[in-house]
This record gives C-alpha cells, sequence and structure tokens, in this order.
C-alpha cells in the first residue's frame, strides 16, 4: 500500500502522509538518518540545549544507578556489576542506542551484552566500555541536536572541540579550553587520557588518531575547593565524584596546586550555550 494512501483500522482513508525528501532517499536508500532513531523533544529540540539541562539529565541518570558515589574499596567488594544488573543493564542499552547516531556498530549492545544478544563475560567488560556513550546521550537528551559529535570514543569530541577552539571547525557546541586557564562551569566537560595517552595534554590536541581518554560532566561547582563531577562507567556504574579545584575554580592537585604537566587533566570542553569565544 503506498504511503501517500494509508488506511486506517477501520478502513477509512488516513491522512495524507508526506514524508521529508531527504528522509525518503535515506529510507530508498536503506541507511538511516543519523538521528533517525532520536525521540521529537531531543531532535528539534523542543527546549533550548544548556547547561542547566544536560545537569539535570545527568543528575537523572545517577538517581536512577542509585546515587552511587565514587568508592574504590566498596566497588572492590562488589560481587555484581552495576552495569550488569536487572533494569540497569537494559538503561546502559539505550545510552548506545540513544547517545550514538543510528546505525551504529555499537548501538546494539547493552552493559552485558554484544550486538548480536550474546552475554560478553565480566571481566571482559573494557571492550563495551560506555563512559563516551553516557555522555552522547546526556548531550543529546538534553536538546544538543546536530551540535555534538555523538561517539563511543571521547577522543572523537575531545579533538572537535579542539578543532572548533582553533577555527579548524564550526558547528560544535563544545570547544577545548586549557586547565591552567579556564574554571569548569556546571555542564562543561574534564577530560584526561588514559593508559598510553595519560600523558597527553591540551597542546598535543587535535590528534591524527583515536586515544584512551574519559571525561565527566560537571553537576555543581558551589563548594568551595571541589567540584562534583558525574560520569559513566566508573565503577561500573554512573557515579558521583569530587575533584579539588584552586580558589578561583580551577582544576587542581590535592595540594591545591594548579595542574602542571605531572598530572592527568588534559583539557576542558566548555559548552558553547552563554556567548563567548573559545580562549585560543
Amino acid at each position: 500500500m503506498s504511503l501517500m494512501h494509508r488506511r486506517d483500522r477501520l478502513g477509512r482513508p488516513a491522512a495524507m502522509v508526506l514524508l521529508p525528501p531527504l528522509l525518503l532517499l535515506a529510507a530508498c536508500m536503506g541507511k538511516p538518518m543519523p538521528d533517525a532513531h532520536v525521540p521529537p523533544f531531543a531532535k528539534v529540540p523542543f527546549e533550548p540545549f544548556s547547561r542547566q539541562a544536560v545537569v539535570a539529565v545527568a543528575l537523572r541518570e545517577w538517581r536512577l544507578f542509585g546515587e552511587h558515589v565514587a568508592d574504590p574499596e566498596a566497588d572492590a567488594a562488589r560481587t555484581v556489576k552495576p552495569e550488569r544488573e536487572e533494569g540497569l543493564w537494559q538503561r546502559v542499552g539505550e545510552y548506545w542506542w540513544l547517545g550514538l547516531n543510528a546505525g551504529s556498530v555499537e548501538s546494539g549492545w547493552t552493559g552485558r551484552h554484544d550486538g548480536g544478544g550474546g552475554v560478553f563475560p565480566p571481566e571482559e567488560d573494557g571492550a563495551y566500555a560506555w563512559s563516551a556513550a553516557f555522555v552522547s546521550y546526556v548531550m543529546r537528551i538534553a536538546g544538543a541536536g546536530t551540535g555534538f559529535p555523538y561517539s563511543g570514543d571521547h577522543a572523537d569530541y575531545i579533538n572537535a572541540a579542539k578543532r572548533m577552539t582553533l577555527g579548524q571547525a564550526t558547528g560544535w557546541l563544545v570547544a577545548a579550553e586549557r586547565v591552567q586557564d579556564y574554571a569548569p562551569r556546571p555542564g562543561d566537560l574534564i577530560c584526561f587520557g588514559r593508559g598510553t595517552a595519560r600523558g597527553l595534554r591540551y597542546e598535543d590536541l587535535p590528534t591524527a588518531g583515536l586515544f584512551t581518554s574519559h571525561c565527566d560532566i560537571v553537576v555543581d561547582t558551589a563548594a568551595p575547593g571541589r567540584i562534583a563531577v558525574i560520569g559513566g562507567n566508573v565503577e561500573d556504574s554512573v557515579t558521583m565524584n569530587t575533584v579539588p579545584v584552586t580558589g578561583d575554580g580551577r582544576l587542581a592537585t590535592p595540594e591545591g596546586v594548579v595542574l602542571d604537566a605531572r598530572f592527568p587533566w588534559m583539557a576542558v570542553l566548555r559548552l558553547l550555550v552563554d556567548g563567548g569565544a573559545p580562549n585560543v
């Protein structure tokens, strides 16, 4: 039956359905639009993208995971990883499905399954790390629309943000800032390299390829000397942590010293939602 002349369940002529030309073209080619799976409230979006929305969505997910606060000792004693618990592995699946673009290879993953529904062993969860999918999900649901480089790898949006700062890219809602120069605000991302990328710094960005890294979302800067951040796949959960800052709010060591090459922070990704250009 033609899309133009469908009938309802009672056999009456239904209203004419006119699909946008690009959607029709994508359907004919068998390739979904990148945001074909996104609900209208986030795709349009219904409300302007804001720092408040990012923080609210991140806090909602944190509450869903039981308001987990970073505690390495308790994490080591846990017998079941939160990401594999009933009700939570499905939520991780939603991070993969909604956070990444439609048709992504990882879109079928969950907190305990590969894309084919097979259960992977707990000790192999590093191959299905979902921290970047979590950030992408939060940005998507908060209404970033086409303004965020959704990815299962933090390095993609770290590099995109640095290109924005250098004037090598346009259109993204994030720009990279030096940790020594900028005090992160609620909704911003604080990022560091992991493993072999631990030594990467702001000046090394953008890189030619991907690198192992992690970003957390800043959710509170009200307390003096520290900020609260939320990250996904931290202790196999959505977890809140506190990070020390200097008196003027810049990322610091536990001793309160402004960061230098000895410490891991790479960059702050500032949300470009409040005017002003990146600090080059």
